[in-house]
Order: C-alpha cells, then sequence, then structure tokens
C-alpha cells in the first residue's frame, strides 16, 4: 500500500482534532502506512527496527511513561518521533501535550493533534479510514448495486441495458452504489469495496432521456455511497446453441486485484425479467453462503423413495 499516500491535511479535515501545533506547511506531510505507532520502545531510547513513516499515538500509557522521564531523555526521544519521515502525533484521552514535546514540535514546524476519545477506538478509526484511503484501486465499467444486502456489480458491454436494469431495481427498492463506472478498492486480501466516482455520484444515465439524479428522483434511501462487492453478474447477448450453465451446481469466480468473486453469467434475450432473475442471483448467493447445498439437497431428493 504504500505507492499511495494521503496528506495530514486530509486527516486533519476528516478527523477534525484539535491542532496543537504547525502550520498550513506541515500539514503537506504524507501518510503511506495504514498502521499507527505506539512508541514505548522510543520512549525507552531504542530507535532500531522503528517504523519512522506511521502516525504516531500517545495514549494513556505512554504520557504516564513521559511523566517519568527526564527532560533529556525526553528531548531525544522527541527530536526522534519528530522526524521528517513521520506524518503527524495524536495525543487521545484529552490529555495536555507535554511540554518539551511541544517546544520541539513548535522548533520543527510538526503537527500535533489531541482528541478526547479512548486511545483504542482512536487508532481503529483511523486505521479503518487510512486502510481505505490507502487501498489499491481500479476501474470498471459496470452498475454496482445493493440487492437484498448483496453488493452486485453488473457488467457487459455497452448498450445492454445495465442501467436501465439498474433503475428498474431501484424502483423495486434497491439501492444503487455506481452506474457504469465503478472504483474498486482493495481494502483487504478477501474485500473489495466499490463506489461511484465523485463526478457521477448518484447519478445514472438512461439513453433516450440523459442523465437523472437518482437521490432527487427516488429519495436519498435509494442510493449508498459504497459497498463491498459481493458477487459479478456478466450480461451476454443470448446464443442461440450455447450450453449455458442450468443447473449451478458448480460455482464460478472472478479473480479482481487478486480477490475471488462469485460470477454468474445473465444471458439477455427479449422476453426474460431480467430485475427478476438478479433478484433471484443475490438471494441465492446469501443462501448458499449461508451453508444450503442445492447439489446435496437434489441428491436428497432422488434418493427419497
Amino acid at each position: 500500500m504504500a505507492d499511495k499516500r494521503v496528506t495530514v491535511k486530509e486527516f486533519a479535515d476528516y478527523f477534525q482534532f484539535e491542532q496543537l501545533t504547525g502550520d498550513e506547511q506541515s500539514l503537506k506531510r504524507g501518510i503511506e502506512l495504514t498502521d499507527t505507532n505506539r512508541p514505548g520502545l522510543e520512549l525507552a531510547g531504542f530507535f532500531d527496527y522503528s517504523q519512522a513513516k506511521r502516525l504516531v499515538i500517545l495514549g494513556d500509557k505512554e504520557i504516564a511513561y513521559i511523566a517519568t522521564m527526564s527532560e533529556k531523555a525526553q528531548k531525544r526521544s522527541f527530536d526522534f518521533l519528530t522526524g521528517e519521515e513521520t506524518p503527524a502525533i495524536v495525543i487521545t484521552r484529552g490529555h495536555e501535550c507535554p511540554k518539551i514535546l511541544r517546544e520541539c514540535a513548535l522548533e520543527k514546524n510538526f503537527p500535533v493533534f489531541c482528541c478526547e476519545e479512548k486511545t483504542n477506538h482512536t487508532i481503529v478509526n483511523i486505521i479503518t479510514w487510512l486502510d481505505e484511503k490507502l487501498a489499491k484501486s481500479v476501474s470498471v465499467h459496470g452498475e454496482l448495486l445493493i440487492i437484498y444486502g448483496t453488493g452486485v456489480m453488473i457488467c457487459g458491454e455497452s448498450g445492454m441495458g445495465k442501467s436501465e436494469l439498474s433503475l428498474e431495481l431501484i424502483k423495486r427498492g434497491h439501492l444503487l452504489v455506481a452506474d457504469d463506472m465503478t472504483v474498486i478498492r482493495k481494502v483487504n486480501s478477501k474485500r473489495l469495496v466499490g463506489y461511484a466516482p465523485e463526478t457521477t455520484r448518484n447519478l445514472i444515465e438512461i439513453r433516450g432521456l440523459g442523465i437523472m439524479d437518482v437521490k432527487q428522483l427516488y429519495g436519498m434511501a435509494t442510493v449508498l455511497e459504497r459497498k463491498s462487492i459481493d458477487i459479478v453478474i456478466d450480461m451476454e447477448m443470448w446464443e442461440t446453441g450455447k450450453m449455458y450453465d442450468r443447473l449451478g451446481f458448480d460455482r464460478h469466480y472472478d479473480t479482481i486485484m487478486g480477490v475471488s468473486v462469485p460470477h454468474y453469467v445473465m444471458p439477455v434475450r427479449p422476453g426474460r425479467n431480467l430485475a427478476v432473475v438478479v433478484e433471484a442471483t443475490a438471494m441465492d448467493y446469501r443462501v448458499k453462503s449461508a451453508g444450503f447445498n442445492i447439489e446435496e439437497e437434489i441428491n436428497r431428493r432422488l434418493e427419497t423413495p
């Protein structure tokens, strides 16, 4: 994840922590790692193997230990912790900034923040935010909707009717995340999250009608900013003579950024109620994810006298 970065200003704008030191220039520092650092060893004077690029968090234990340190030891530790590579320091639980740290930060124009939240809550919130902001991403041509709580990405060639299908699903009470283009972030080794680019958020394009704002047409409850991608449905024109899966015993997968996602092919031809098919696919995924095995059920029925 080190190939992406956010600035301390973006971090400060999002969390709205109180800024104790540092000016606008100091907020241009970059954050490249999602992990944080509670600097026990650094405060003890051991700097080898320290990951200087992490945000530094000072909680109850660190502040209590700092109070036992001599000014000379504090100056040595804080000089290291406010180095060029360190993005910022956050002091939790409403603790006052140690005097030596403030002096060092002011001298170096280094950003120090404080908040009232508990240390573990602060760390979880920061890591969650950074996981998403620093995650690798790709853009995919397709729709992303939430069908019965399942994140469904619908792909297919242009002109297949993906947007019209999405509009029908929205009218049935399902939620739109992205139309036409979905940005996908790899949050961890098993989870992908999709969202719409800022320029097309809440918008849907219907050929012959133009661009419409779904939130304005159907209400705020019909759109969501982001959703994990649980399944992919590929729309393709029905080919006479082509063998399509009629039993569904075997699951097929698509690989996106190294993550395997259940993949379904939906043949399109006049007369098919595609919205119903998508709803059934989403429910089928949920049922199978809960442990139901249709192959075992059919075999059981066949064996029953």
